[in-house]
């Protein structure tokens, strides 16, 4: 099967078309095996009626490349593209937006195909509500249907490596494998439907902020604009902000999650997702790992850090501008002597934003936020080496310490998503104020709702961007055409 077009729409429709077919073939072979026992026709897997839909662009141009500077959609070198696809209909808006400058600006062609990658049963089991499945020896199913293979699995394509044996280039960051590993990885760590997603995440690292958004998120429904309703970790979704909402957000079972989402959705994706990721590089990474294959138009980081300088005060801010990486745990991927840019468009936004929420400016701004270096660390008892730190803090300049910032940053930059950091100072170790309960408490109701407000305005301001916000500092020499 196989189509050409020159219509954003009908190759989506074509993609869709190839998709549900395999996804029908696939659960329909499954429910055979569990009622009757009958296992797949080995011709038809050899026909590809399992397999995902391939998007196939060819460029070959009389001359070259015309010289376009935008970040994404676009083709430095003729040659063939090709990229597996997963859910079509779900990811419309992302292919749509990048297809359209494709086919605008480059003389292509268009061809969407049955690919020789198959689609592995546990990605569709759900679909097709398989009941008894997971009563079978794992190994029995893989015998007869396509299963997860790690060794088809990987991110060869974000960190540049050279994949050799392959006749055409790639076409985007993540295939269709790549894909669904990470949707049902982000439904397993946060406890909501992959369709909640919004286009533009928080991240933080204290609960305290979750409360502080769900109010927020709360209110903002009741106002009737652009918001529609709170999805929350654990499964309730509100779309009224009355007597009963917030017990039922406590009553869910979000918490019981590693890493709980809350989603406050608006119209095309274009609202806020929260995710507290918790403490630790070791989460930071994970969820943006997974988190990338969304292709999320922006991720920022509001949460706690220990302030270095004898001239910060408890509650003042930190405008993330550098990383000091210690946190190791991209070292293999992204070594830490690769520089980590800051984003201009965000980092603008921030700063705005908190003059905004703050109603401060001029020098009195200057002194409540502080811009510089954080370092980020993977031992949380750095105190105890104070030493060796305190040789890094002088060396890197820094000026705040915490333990996911840089690997957020640094992801961020890795997977071509725009990022930035807004902490909130919660003590000073180097000065002997340390967050001891009492003095926590009364930071903590001090500084939250603010910080949190801050966030959410430069998701906001950074919404209106569009695809100005999408920077060319993300961009590899070999880049895909697809961000």
């Amino acid at each position: 099967m196989f189509e050409t077009s020159t219509s954003p729409s009908d190759i989506i429709g074509a993609l869709d078309r190839i998709y549900q077919d395999s996804v029908s073939a696939l659960t329909s072979a499954l429910q055979a095996y569990l009622r009757h026992g009958q296992t797949p026709d080995p011709s038809e897997r050899a026909e590809g009626i399992f397999c995902y839909p391939e998007l196939v662009i060819m460029y070959n141009p009389d001359g070259p490349p015309p010289p376009i500077s935008r970040a994404f959609g676009k083709i430095s070198e003729p040659g063939t593209y090709t990229t597996t696809v997963t859910q079509p209909e779900f990811f419309r808006r992302y292919l749509l937006e990048q297809l359209q400058p494709l086919l605008e600006d480059y003389d292509i062609t268009v061809e969407v195909r049955r690919s020789a990658q198959e689609i592995p049963y546990a990605y569709v089991w759900e679909q097709g509500h398989a009941d008894g499945l997971d009563e079978i020896n794992p190994a029995e199913l893989a015998r007869w249907f396509p299963s997860p293979r790690l060794g088809d699995i990987g991110d060869e394509i974000a960190d540049g490596e050279d994949i050799q044996g392959h006749e055409t280039r790639p076409l985007a960051l993540f295939d269709g494998l790549r894909t669904d590993f990470s949707l049902k990885r982000l439904e397993h760590y946060t406890g909501t439907r992959v369709a909640d997603f919004q286009r533009y995440v928080l991240f933080t690292n204290y609960h305290r902020y979750v409360d502080a958004f769900c109010d927020w998120g709360l209110r903002r429904i009741s106002e009737k604009g652009r918001y529609r309703r709170l999805a929350v970790s654990g499964g309730p979704t509100l779309d009224t902000d009355d007597s009963e909402a917030r017990g039922i957000i406590n009553d869910a079972s979000g918490r019981r999650y590693q890493m709980p989402a809350y989603h406050l959705t608006a119209e095309g994706g274009c609202g806020i997702t929260l995710v507290n990721i918790g403490v630790g590089p070791s989460n930071a990474k994970t969820i943006t790992d997974h988190l990338a294959v969304l292709r999320p138009e922006c991720w920022i980081m509001v949460g706690h850090c220990g302030g270095l300088r004898h001239s910060q005060a408890i509650g003042d801010y930190v405008l993330g501008h550098a990383y000091l990486r210690d946190d190791h745990v991209l070292d293999a991927v992204l070594p830490p002597d690769i520089p980590v840019p800051p984003i201009a468009e965000v980092q603008v936004a921030l700063q705005e934003a908190a003059a905004e929420v703050t109603g401060e400016s001029g020098d009195d701004l200057k002194r409540r936020l502080r811009t510089g270096t954080i370092a980020t660390t993977d031992d949380r008892n750095w105190e105890l080496r104070i030493t060796d730190s305190t040789r890094r803090f002088n060396q890197s300049r820094a000026i705040a310490i915490d333990m996911e910032s840089a690997t957020i940053a640094a992801n961020g930059f890795r997977l071509r998503v725009p990022y930035g950091v807004l902490l909130c100072v919660s003590d000073k170790p180097l000065h002997g104020e340390l967050k001891l309960p009492g003095a926590a408490n009364k930071f903590y109701e001090r500084s939250i709702s603010q910080h949190l407000k801050i966030g959410v305005a430069t998701l906001e301001k950074l919404a209106h961007e569009g695809v100005a916000l999408h920077s060319r500092k993300l961009r590899a020499f070999a880049e895909p055409p697809f961000r």
